[in-house]
């Protein structure tokens, strides 16, 4: 099958209720979506949705970066060694300095033809053996609710919890991880951000109120990220490395073993080839990898379960996709807490919605 046809569709959907995003104030998820064909009927789709606040690059640079990409790859045989996070296709899109939502837009549009094309389901193309279910943090959406929220969550059969710190004084976040941990019991992990919140003195303060408690990890806890390995080394606070792998090529994971887990976003990192470095990396090292959404539509979350699927065991990070209060799938996606049945999940059809989606010339 040779790659014969390309589109790119904006689109614009509202949110549940407003979304606190590096101080803005976020009601409409917007981003594109990419549509490839086949020479026969097949059609791949793929989502590139810069997120407010954490990419740096807009929809108009990433339009332009796909139009191009699309362009320089008409005619091209989609085979399945394109697919390979090691090959000719992957270094090929290294050298170019992509926008890493418009190379996951991409990559997945490819995968996604090609799994179209040969009957196999997305999982399937990561692995012989994907997982048969997926598990998916709750996020506390609300600290005025938190408590309540992490005690459904416990009784509903979550694995993890997460929940946003930084935002209080420290000895106020001390009090609420606290609270919350003793609401969640020692069967459920509990997962801290603080999206690069604290100074190290402020840190300190917290890894020592908090040294009896048995956290799965803190999200960059740092505002200064560079200072991460040694405070790592002289509090023993377990960390997560997020916002920080977006700076990193994967093969520089190798200096970062301290943390013990990486949080992956394809929207962020650059792509499906890249988050399977970074996971494969991860692995080597001995650090829990785990998939994160930033946001994304269903199309852009579908990808995600099955990266799940296909990495680790870790539960994901997918409970943000309740935070859309439409989507551009037909049915919408069954994101089913605490756990997804992966082979149920892409049992389903699924059509994305023509009405939705504004054609980018």
């Amino acid at each position: 099958m040779k790659l014969a046809g390309f589109r790119l569709y904006r689109y614009r959907l509202p949110l549940a209720g407003p979304l606190q995003l590096k101080g803005t104030t976020l009601r409409h998820r917007e981003g594109l979506l990419v549509e490839l064909n086949g020479d026969g009927e097949a059609a791949g789709w793929g989502e590139a949705a810069p997120l407010h606040g954490f990419s740096r690059e807009g929809t108009g640079e990433v339009a332009a970066q796909l139009n191009r990409l699309a362009g320089a790859m008409m005619d091209r045989a989609i085979t399945a060694d394109l697919l390979d996070p090691y090959g000719p296709l992957a270094r090929e899109l290294d050298e170019m300095g992509l926008a890493p939502s418009a190379r996951f837009g991409f990559e997945l549009a490819l995968w996604s033809l090609h799994a179209a094309s040969s009957g196999e389901t997305l999982p399937e193309l990561l692995t012989a053996r994907p997982r048969e279910t997926v598990s998916i943090n709750a996020l506390m959406s609300s600290p005025d609710h938190a408590l309540e929220e992490a005690r459904l969550a416990r009784l509903s059969g979550y694995e993890a919890v997460k929940l946003k710190v930084g935002s209080r004084g420290v000895e106020e976040d001390v009090e609420f991880v606290r609270a919350v941990h003793e609401a969640l019991g020692d069967a459920v992990e509990l997962r801290l951000d603080a999206n690069r919140a604290w100074s190290v003195a402020e840190a300190e303060e917290f890894a020592r109120a908090t040294a009896g408690l048995d956290l799965e990890y803190v999200e960059e806890p740092l505002a200064d990220p560079a200072r991460l390995a040694s405070f790592v080394r002289d509090h023993r606070l377990p960390v997560a490395l997020d916002e920080s792998l977006a700076l990193l090529e994967p093969e520089e994971l190798e200096e970062h073993g301290y943390a013990r887990a990486v949080v992956l976003k394809p929207t962020l990192l650059g792509g499906i080839s890249r988050t399977l470095r970074f996971a494969r990396i991860a692995s080597r090292l001995g650090l829990r990898s785990v998939i994160s959404s930033a946001y994304e539509t269903g199309v852009g979350t579908s990808a995600l379960v099955a990266l799940a699927a296909g990495l680790g065991e870790a539960p994901a990070g997918l409970d943000t996709y309740r935070r859309l209060a439409d989507d551009v799938l037909r049915p919408r996606l069954e994101l089913t807490a605490p756990r997804v049945d992966v082979r149920a999940f892409f049992g389903r059809r699924r059509e994305v919605d023509g009405r939705l989606l504004v054609p980018v010339e």
